[in-house]
């Protein structure tokens, strides 16, 4: 359903970009599950090149995974691009070398204009690393391309 729903997305905008983003792709990042237009969920390996000198999940790295969920969710939900406008994280305990990190966001509100989600981290022993909420603004329309 998800790879169905992409293509259409991309069929219809007329988007020249790639989907998923290569940022999504250098994370090495999977979907797992996705529930249309209400919720994705994404796996992470904790890859060498995202610790920071303690030899964990640098928190930026952990921020660019909430991210990379919650553009597509954005993208499918509104079924135009949409814009990241905040994303506020707040971290739980570290993430080690070697671990997944698995992200769940939903959309809690959508509007014309702008959605808002959440989103929470967990490690590969389900325990909850960091929380994240965002708000996007739709900077494309259906009615836009064709006017």
């Amino acid at each position: 359903m998800l790879d169905e729903e992409i293509q259409e997305l991309v069929r219809q905008n007329g988007m020249g970009s790639t989907f998923p983003p290569n940022c999504f792709v250098a994370m090495k990042a999977e979907f797992v599950e996705y529930e249309s237009r209400r919720s994705l969920t994404v796996s992470f390996p904790v890859l060498e090149e995202s610790l920071n000198p303690l030899r964990t999940m640098q928190g930026g790295f952990l921020v660019a995974a909430f991210d990379n969920v919650f553009g597509p969710l954005s993208y499918l939900a509104a079924r135009v691009p949409c814009a990241t406008l905040s994303l506020n994280t707040h971290f739980m305990r570290p993430v080690e070398p070697g671990d997944h990190l698995t992200v769940q966001a939903i959309i809690i509100a959508r509007g014309v204009q702008v959605l808002q989600m959440m989103g929470e981290a967990f490690n590969s022993r389900n325990k909850l690393v960091a929380t994240a909420s965002a708000t996007a603004i739709v900077i494309g329309s259906q009615s836009q391309s064709t006017s």
